[in-house]
């Protein structure tokens, strides 16, 4: 995975009001700079809806109950991002009612605020997807993918739908041969130009098979392997360089787990990762991982986020301010590095000299680490960095992987956040 020892370092990140209660089964997508959090379920279903600058260690709760065009209250359901959208898709809870409503809700992140996305739309559709729970969506270019699901009465489903962002029709993708059959409580990610698909339930059984979807030949293939992971369910996948992860689920639904295992998609060998001395990690089912950084970026030709960011062509011709870790407050940091820890908002990025905010502002927790004290404090004072947008500053993160919430709840009000870092 990385010229280091491939050995994970978790390190839980405390919350502070106003965020998120503790929740599972919820959604979640990263998005310019900011990580969006919605729905899920505590001791019943939830719809609000949140942005998380990891950065700063902040959240703010978003408009959602209060506008007609925003979702019900969802769990089950899924999140991703293209072009200052975010789509939500499934998980609403009444049958009979998401029977007559499209399960797709649309949120303007300039705006921060719901969409009516169907207003204005000439395109009458006969055949769109009903509403279901435990799928996945992925983004290929213009088009989100969704497979499988649970659909209340009719129980699991192996349809494979797409969806246009730019012309905002549904086509059900029906000439695919094979696949892995219904299933629901899998994960799902992309890497180039393929979906790979993880376990999941087939009908009441866990499974422990893996999949590749090729965009370009539109078949599925399944990938033959002597170890890995066991049968899961409620699992995590994100993408890593040329692997890809998948963190937590469980045997049954009731049975948590904190391994994090590297499936190398170019010589289809599994590999756990094994924890740094002292670090512990959480065991989590129905929880949401996120990556951030270069690293955990799709590698496709047509990136969305390369796409999207002027100029990231150079970005790594650019002053990197994060160092590639995410390190603990203690002795043992290098001498050349501070630790950049979360300031008031009136103190916070405002300051021309970086060391005195650090000296006078008072730490809310720890956050991420800087690197090259001196470069960044000239940078600073020499207003280049006033150049930096909230998407170059994410492609400027470190490569962590961010974990919210998940069963088993904590019995606390706040959302439980864990970072992972790779040495």
């Amino acid at each position: 995975m990385s010229q280091g020892s491939g050995a994970c370092l978790w390190i839980p990140v405390s919350q502070y009001c106003p965020a998120p209660c503790d929740r599972f089964k919820h959604a979640s997508c990263a998005h310019r700079g900011h990580v969006y959090l919605l729905g899920g379920r505590e001791k019943c279903s939830l719809r609000d809806f949140w942005k998380y600058n990891v950065v700063c260690n902040e959240w703010v709760k978003l408009p959602c109950s209060n506008s007609e065009e925003a979702p019900e209250e969802l769990e089950g359901h899924t999140m991703v991002a293209y072009q200052g959208f975010i789509y939500v898709f499934g998980g609403m809870q009444d049958s009979a009612y998401s029977a007559r409503k499209m399960p797709l809700w649309v949120f303007d992140t300039v705006k921060e605020h719901w969409i009516n996305w169907e207003t204005g739309n000439e395109t009458v559709q006969e055949v769109t997807p009903a509403n279901r729970k435990g799928h996945s969506a992925v983004t290929f270019g213009s088009s989100m993918y969704v497979f499988g699901g649970y659909i209340d009465i009719r129980g699991s489903t192996k349809e494979f739908w797409k969806y246009d962002f730019d012309s905002r029709v549904w086509s059900l993708i029906s000439n695919v041969q094979g696949g892995p059959g219904p299933r629901h409580g899998h994960s799902a990610m992309t890497h180039q130009d393929c979906m790979y698909l993880y376990g999941g339930l087939q009908g009441l059984r866990e499974q422990k098979d893996l999949w590749r979807w090729s965009s370009a030949s539109q078949n599925w293939s399944c990938i033959k392997f002597h170890s890995g992971p066991s049968k899961l369910v409620g699992h995590s996948a994100v993408p890593y360089k040329d692997s890809m992860l998948i963190f937590g689920g469980g045997e049954t639904q009731g049975t948590p787990q904190n391994s994090l295992w590297s499936f190398n998609l170019k010589t289809n060998i599994w590999k756990k990762l094994p924890l740094l001395h002292e670090s512990t990690s959480p065991c989590r089912i129905y929880h949401c991982s996120i990556g951030l950084g270069l690293s955990f970026q799709p590698t496709a030709p047509n990136s969305i986020l390369c796409k999207e960011i002027p100029n990231s062509h150079n970005i790594t011709n650019k002053l990197r301010p994060f160092k590639n870790k995410c390190l603990p407050s203690h002795s043992t940091l290098q001498d050349n590095c501070i630790e950049l820890q979360t300031l008031r908002a009136d103190d916070r990025m405002f300051l021309p000299d970086i060391s005195f905010a650090l000296k006078e502002a008072k730490p809310k927790g720890s956050c991420l680490t800087f690197e090259d004290q001196e470069a960044v404090s000239e940078k600073w004072k020499s207003g280049d960095m006033a150049e930096e947008t909230d998407d170059t500053m994410f492609l400027h993160m470190p490569d962590l992987l961010l974990v919210l919430g998940g069963k088993p709840l904590q019995g606390q009000h706040v959302i439980s956040v864990w970072h992972m870092t790779v040495a």
